[in-house]
């Protein structure tokens, strides 16, 4: 089965808003095995909305559109739907009093004259109800065979409409599946990493291995075509494990959802750690990466934002002699900076950044992107030197991720590796 994502709404293709729902249906046509090869975001207007859903019919089996299904004029969905497939909108009385329940329960909201058009429904479609919000779904087959589903355009009515309702009923019509783990490494540059894993990717059948580009990471989908999810599991699982092998502690996790700093709260946790941050040219990024971590209270002691040599001799204890002697940007200053963070709290475990994010500033010694990162773990310091390419943003967004990184394998060296 082919589908084709189409995204309503003039706020869209003006960037007002991201569109979430259409990565959110990717993944999930991906679990259910529907290919999909195009998606089409459109704004609110008739004719060219008449146009895309056309196309989207010539070359797909199935039709998922987002949005436009509310209750003012611009909410077009519905209404162009049913014109294109020559069909007339009728009123649906169990939706009217649902809207109506909708508002009583909402004490002091009026229901206006045009909330009665999402009452409103396209004749001969199963109607899908909405548990938090006014505007139903709609399941809608063409006279050809092919399946439309209207979907409301909020992503806390969607994403429940569509894992209740919908996943079921399109689950039922696809007889095979795509499964596929993700494996996150830190570390390695892509270039490096494709050519580690070439001669998998040019042998790959099914399952196959992608690789993604983010900044200051690679991740790898493998993904196998089976007709269960047991079965892509098992078809999946000797690529991860020789992956595994390849990339070794490189590799900081395997789980969709979690990110570096999850990774690094959680080992923080598991060893009873408490850890401070030193920073200087990040600016409290990288403290504030953990703190997007939940519980991370629990671990995160106190972090030091330390502009200024004044600032890291008098917070830090950095000596003046090595400010003098090595510079702000040192690995001296760096790890004094570790140092110093965890004898003011007697923590265990500490992080410290210091260099060069430009655009000014750098010298033919110290170049713009030279970046000293020193963590002390167990009484242990470490301290390495990164040339980061990029802008000002970039090379402190790749100094957090390095950080990070830095920490979580000094911690697994320390505790984990070295205690077996």
């Amino acid at each position: 089965m082919i589908a084709e994502l189409i995204s309503v709404g003039t706020e869209i293709l003006l960037g007002n808003i991201v569109n979430t729902n259409a990565n959110y249906l990717a993944r999930k046509c991906a679990e259910l095995g529907i290919s999909n090869y195009y998606q089409v975001s459109v704004g609110d207007n008739e004719e060219r909305l008449a146009s895309v859903i056309k196309t989207a019919l010539s070359r797909a089996d199935l039709l998922i559109l987002t949005g436009g299904l509310g209750p003012t004029k611009d909410d077009l969905t519905k209404e162009v739907t049913a014109k294109v497939l020559n069909k007339k909108l009728i009123e649906h009385s169990h939706t009217k009093e649902r809207i109506i329940e909708y508002f009583t329960r909402k004490k002091g909201l009026e229901i206006t004259e045009n909330n009665w058009k999402q009452a409103l429904i396209i004749e001969g479609s199963t109607v899908v109800d909405n548990h938090n919000g006014t505007a139903p779904g709609l399941i809608v087959k063409t006279e050809e065979g092919k399946i439309i589903i209207l979907l409301p355009g909020p992503p806390n009515e969607l994403q429940p409409m569509f894992d209740m309702d919908i996943f079921p009923y399109l689950n039922k019509l696809q007889p095979g599946v795509l499964y596929s783990e993700m494996i996150k490494i830190c570390g390695i540059g892509e270039s490096k990493a494709e050519t580690m894993i070439q001669d998998l990717i040019d042998g790959q059948t099914n399952p196959t291995i992608a690789p993604y580009a983010k900044t200051g990471e690679v991740h790898l989908r493998i993904t196998a075509s089976a007709s269960t999810m047991v079965e892509g599991k098992n078809l999946v699982k000797p690529v991860v494990e020789e992956l595994e092998k390849r990339f070794s502690t490189h590799i900081y996790t395997n789980k969709e959802e979690e990110n570096l700093e999850d990774v690094v709260v959680n080992l923080l946790v598991k060893h009873n750690l408490t850890i401070s941050t030193a920073e200087s040219c990040t600016g409290g990024l990288l403290t504030g990466r953990l703190v997007n971590v939940p519980g991370a209270s629990a671990v995160l002691g106190e972090g030091f934002i330390t502009y200024s040599n004044e600032a890291k001799e008098k917070y830090l204890n950095v000596s003046h002699e090595t400010l003098e002697t090595y510079g702000a940007v040192s690995r001296e200053t760096a790890a004094e900076m570790a140092r110093g963070a965890c004898n003011n709290l007697k923590n265990k475990t500490s992080i410290a950044v210091t260099g060069l994010a430009g655009p000014g500033g750098g010298s033919e010694e110290k170049p713009v992107g030279t970046v000293y990162i020193a963590c002390m773990v167990n009484g242990h310091v470490k301290v390495e030197k990164y040339q980061f390419k990029g802008n000002r943003q970039k090379i402190r967004e790749l100094t957090v991720i390095n950080g990070l990184n830095l920490l979580r394998t000094s911690i697994i060296e320390e505790f984990e590796l070295n205690s077996n």
